[in-house]
């Protein structure tokens, strides 16, 4: 068979244009499809697919650890230009050829349901634009990625100031956190030039696929059969309802023991009490070795896994200039490997970014039995879940005695922190969804970038109404400019909120039963993408769930944890 001529290493193939693989998909679309040769047909399909997965994948990681490299910008413009819109074509093809053979492999029930739904959306005019759409993406990633300034008489990245926000000299922090403001207005028409082209394009293609407006295709691209827009308004309500007064409650505290008159943005990274900010490690060596003791500590297996991304350079956590911002970890399928990418500094929110991706990780290693690509197509809602949860689990094992990073006073005061920023993300997470829910609501009027400066200012005054802003209204308006997401990845943001409440009811599982919790975690993420969106949700120990009630419960058992560590 000449899939046996198909390398199996990404190496092999990098630099195969269409002409290459174009006959493999003659191949499989030349096959008569049985319940006997399905199997086999499925797995040729997986290979091909992981195949140019690994290739796509790779090729746009290299444009995130050096923004400023020509030569990888370049092969990964070409491959969206020449190889993508190609595959995306054959691949329709090869749906419909699945669909139209009545026949219904174990396992592929919900993904069988997917592709009907992606096969409704395919439309060929829009190949050309996705991939214009991409390429709009990487811009902004240059843009921000170019973002540096001088702090005491040496370049820095603006992440590289994160530390200075810590500090209890509050001048210093005003300082710190004004001139990364200023750098980063100094970009505005920039983005906003950018933004002027991506609505007119997601405007196109959205018209293309014959959707009632972007949301509305969004929402089928991203597969989102078991829920709707009216429940992450519901989400919204419930927010507003339970957490911005639970957040309310925190900035007071915080504005009390800082002894100020209001709470202003360079103040939510200090200590409170003036203590030292916490410093987990020195090095990128530290870091990896604790994150890998509380990976093990958590469950054997995922420090097993973790083990193998540093041993075979799979881990980027390097903060430098033209890196790009954030982190986030992607799969190299062929490879059965995942590939960690940070932009460590020294500070906390370094050590739970790596449980975080750590999270991901391990749902890359747990879904490789899978016969199947189809069956890895796993919904971000439930993604998040994998990553947020292993936040939480790990948290018990962040003392030095555990394998971790700090004594056990610092531990405490490190994850009633970490709760605190869970409670205050709710109602950020609600600006940025509710913002791209009217932006696409209102497609014209949030072309002009002025109207989604003023959109922003509303939603944030809703949802952050704590924050004192004043004096700072550009800097404050031109928040969205500032999320990655929303050029990106638009409507990826809910994810992060649901999963938050999910990641909560694992949490208090494990506080009964550690064992019995990660096992049904683990469980869980071997689904990959083979059952529902409440149904992996219930399999992980945890409710889908957009109600003020269920919410409430987490924040309660929250708080209750916040102020037991300050007792202690």
């Amino acid at each position: 068979m000449m899939f046996a001529a198909l390398p199996t290493v990404y190496d092999e193939s990098k630099n195969w244009d269409w002409v290459e693989i174009e006959p493999f998909y003659q191949d499989l679309q030349s096959r008569h499809l049985s319940e006997r040769s399905v199997h086999q047909w499925l797995g040729d399909w997986k290979h091909l697919r992981f195949l140019l997965d690994e290739t796509y994948w790779r090729k746009y990681v290299a444009t995130t650890v050096d923004t400023s490299d020509r030569i990888a910008r370049q092969e990964y413009t070409e491959f969206l230009d020449k190889m993508r819109p190609q595959v995306q074509a054959a691949d329709y093809k090869l749906k419909l050829k699945l669909l139209r053979s009545g026949l219904t492999p174990k396992g592929l029930e919900i993904p069988l349901r997917n592709i009907r739904g992606e096969v409704e959306l395919f439309h060929e005019e829009n190949l050309p634009l996705l991939s214009k759409e991409m390429k709009l993406s990487t811009q902004y990633h240059q843009i921000v990625g170019a973002q540096s300034v001088t702090w005491e008489r040496e370049e820095t990245t603006l992440a590289q100031l994160r530390p200075i926000y810590q500090r209890e000299n509050r001048k210093a922090r005003e300082d710190a956190w004004r001139l990364a403001a200023q750098r980063q207005l100094g970009d505005r028409e920039a983005i906003n030039t950018l933004w002027n082209k991506l609505m007119k394009l997601r405007k196109r293609i959205a018209q293309n696929a014959g959707q009632n407006g972007f949301r509305s295709y969004m929402w089928k691209k991203r597969l989102r059969f078991d829920y709707s827009p009216k429940d992450c308004y519901r989400f919204h309500r419930a927010i507003e309802e339970v957490v911005v007064p639970a957040a309310a409650r925190i900035y007071e505290r915080r504005r009390k023991r800082l002894g100020i008159k209001s709470i202003r943005p360079w103040d939510l990274e200090v200590d409170p009490l003036g203590r030292q900010p916490l410093q987990p490690f020195t090095s990128l060596e530290e870091l990896e070795h604790k994150s890998t003791n509380i990976f093990k500590r958590v469950d054997p297996q995922l420090g097993k896994y973790f083990e193998i991304l540093r041993r075979e350079g799979l881990l980027d956590l390097e903060n430098r200039k033209d890196k790009a911002p954030g982190g986030y970890c992607t799969e190299f399928r062929l490879s059965q490997r995942p590939f960690i990418f940070v932009n460590a500094v020294g500070v906390h929110d370094d050590v739970q970014t790596m449980l975080h991706e750590g999270g991901h990780a391990f749902h890359v290693f747990e879904t490789n039995h899978h016969p199947s690509h189809l069956q890895v197509q796993i919904p971000l809602e439930f993604m998040e879940v994998a990553s947020t949860a292993m936040e939480l689990l790990g948290g018990p094992y962040l003392p030095a005695d555990e394998g971790g990073f700090y004594n056990r006073a610092e531990a405490n005061r490190a994850r009633a922190d970490y709760f605190e920023r869970m409670i205050l993300f709710w109602p950020y997470m609600a600006v940025v969804d509710a913002f791209q829910h009217w932006v696409y609501e209102n497609h014209d009027q949030a072309s002009d970038p002025a109207n989604c400066d003023s959109q922003w200012a509303k939603l944030w005054q809703r949802f952050i109404p704590a924050e004192d802003w004043s004096g700072l209204e550009d800097e404050m308006v031109t928040g969205w400019q500032r999320k990655v997401h929303i050029y990106e990845d638009p409507f990826y943001y809910i994810e992060y909120g649901l999963s938050q409440v999910a990641a909560v009811q694992i949490w208090q599982k494990a506080i009964a039963n550690q064992v019995k919790a990660v096992a049904d975690y683990r469980k869980a993420l071997a689904l990959g993408g083979t059952a529902r969106l409440p149904q992996l949700y219930a399999t992980a120990g945890a409710k889908l769930a957009f109600d003020s009630h269920t919410l409430r419960q987490a924040v309660t058992l929250m708080e209750s944890f916040i102020q037991q560590a300050e007792n202690t």
